[in-house]
């Protein structure tokens, strides 16, 4: 049986099955991407070997590691001992002396310090990287190594787990930014390189073609549509570039199909169609703005296969499109007047035959875009035009402000801080670049050490107070803390523009 595994490797172990998202170790203790057409170089005739090492020396520097670290934490932990109750009072805690909870108690335990690994492919010179979502999930800190070694603490601007893309940010200039695709150019059988971090062993090139397009993996609560390749991917090659013969960016890679968790020529890279969207929303809106067409359904060969099976004839009119098997109510299909049994045919007049090729489409679009929808009801050509919805069934543009909207650099205090000050806590305005900050006031210098009633503790906590704020309906910061004089004062930040 394959399983599909997400590929981030433990950063210990040379090599290592991984059967779980962001398999960790224990140890001791905003430029745009740039949209390029697809440079695909002259065909050569047939028979002729191809060359790639043009597109491994353009792709290769662009293509970083990223080291996920979780630091120790004291977490409480409940354990259960079914003989706890009855030794310690035997009559089960009636007169109060025992625990009568059946032996359920907590106790506190001190959680390893873990560590993961993956890839990421910078995406603009000034710092912005795509990576997967699951090789930052839960991360304390994150460390990339350039090309040329050079290290960086990253944060993370913005992640979704739905399509497994993070996009995460570094202080540099002058990067080696990748060229960008257009993944739906992209032909079955063309040369590809997957470029990464694989099994610890830093910047790796494998070769291969492009196997099939918007291939859906059935993942629950996943945006599904990728290109699969048999280039060797295996652990580690998470976030990692799938590129073309010009070194051009078509996919990031995400997952590989395996029954050992090694490479056997299945992998699957999420395609740049999908990539860029997900970037341009967190960057404009903090968060991925995700439409849905209101349909559950699936590929009509699977359809027909499952209903022959059953020992039912079934005639649709096609072999191929999207088989609508419910429609959700108060969804964008059902105010359009699709119903049960349709086929979706074309979208905006691109072909549709596989369910995954209407989500490559659909993961394009923001909730309020219109689209055409050509369909079959019993074998008749139909038409129709819907307004794409959100998760919450209206059309509205949900904005979380990225702490970018601040203009500050932060730090925690430091030891001799703390002391002087006598503070616990605290984050230091290292600079004021302009911004919200600036408008109201802060200046470089002021210790921040509560938000909105909220500690202020690490920058993850004020990254999380502005997205909080973002989405209230003052869309207010109130900021308290202390100068470095020692005088304790507070400012109002509007994050919405007046």
């Amino acid at each position: 049986m394959k399983k599909v595994i997400n590929i981030a490797v433990p950063t210990s172990a040379l090599v290592a099955v991984v059967l779980s998202v962001a398999a960790f170790t224990n140890t001791n203790a905003a430029t745009q991407p740039e949209q390029v057409p697809n440079p695909n170089v002259t065909a050569l005739p047939a028979g002729q070997p191809v060359d790639l090492t043009y597109a491994a020396e353009k792709a290769l520097p662009s293509v970083v590691y990223i080291k996920n670290t979780q630091n120790s934490k004291v977490q409480t932990v409940e354990y259960s001992d079914p003989f706890e109750d009855f030794f310690s009072d035997p009559f089960g805690g009636f007169f109060g002396r025992g625990q009568g909870n059946g032996g359920r108690r907590q106790r506190q335990v001190q959680t390893p310090k873990r560590q993961a690994a993956g890839s990421g492919v910078i995406i603009s010179s000034d710092g912005y990287i795509v990576t997967n979502n699951h090789v930052v999930d839960g991360a304390d800190e994150l460390t990339v190594t350039l090309n040329d070694n050079k290290e960086y603490s990253a944060r993370i601007i913005g992640a979704d787990a739905t399509t497994d893309l993070a996009l995460i940010k570094i202080d540099a200039k002058n990067l080696p930014a990748i060229q960008i695709a257009n993944s739906d150019d992209v032909k079955v059988g063309e040369w590809v390189l997957a470029v990464g971090n694989p099994l610890g062993l830093n910047n790796t090139v494998t070769a291969g073609i492009v196997s099939a397009k918007a291939r859906s993996m059935q993942e629950p609560g996943k945006v599904t549509s990728m290109i699969q390749t048999d280039a060797a991917i295996n652990q580690g090659n998470s976030g990692g570039a799938l590129v073309n013969t010009s070194g051009a960016l078509i996919g990031i890679n995400a997952m590989l199909a395996s029954p050992t968790g090694s490479n056997i020529g299945y992998g699957f890279a999420i395609p740049t169609s999908i990539m860029s969207k997900v970037v341009d929303d967190i960057k404009k809106y903090g968060n991925v703005q995700r439409a849905m067409i209101g349909i559950q359904g699936g590929d009509v060969k699977d359809y027909v296969d499952s209903e022959k099976d059953k020992g039912n004839e079934v005639d649709l009119g096609t072999m191929e499109g999207v088989y609508i098997d419910k429609v959700v109510e108060d969804g964008a299909a059902e105010d359009a007047g699709l119903k049960k049994g349709d086929v979706i045919t074309h979208i905006d007049g691109q072909k549709v035959t596989k369910f995954g090729e209407l989500t490559n489409i659909i993961a394009q679009k923001r909730p309020g875009d219109k689209i055409t929808i050509n369909y079959l009801r019993d074998k008749k050509k139909q038409s129709a035009t819907l307004t794409l919805k959100n998760e919450q069934g209206n059309t509205k543009v949900v904005k979380n402000a990225d702490i970018d909207v601040l203009g500050i650099d932060v730090r925690p205090v430091t030891d001799s801080q703390k002391e002087q000050l006598e503070i616990s806590y605290g984050l230091e305005v290292l600079k004021v670049n302009g911004g919200k900050m600036k408008d109201a006031g802060v200046p470089k210098g002021f210790i921040i050490q509560r938000v909105n009633d909220e500690p202020m503790r690490s920058f993850d906590d004020l990254q999380n107070a502005v997205k909080d704020a973002s989405t209230s309906k003052d869309q207010m910061l109130v900021v308290k803390g202390i100068f470095p004089t020692g005088k304790r004062g507070g400012f109002v930040v509007y994050l919405q523009n007046e």
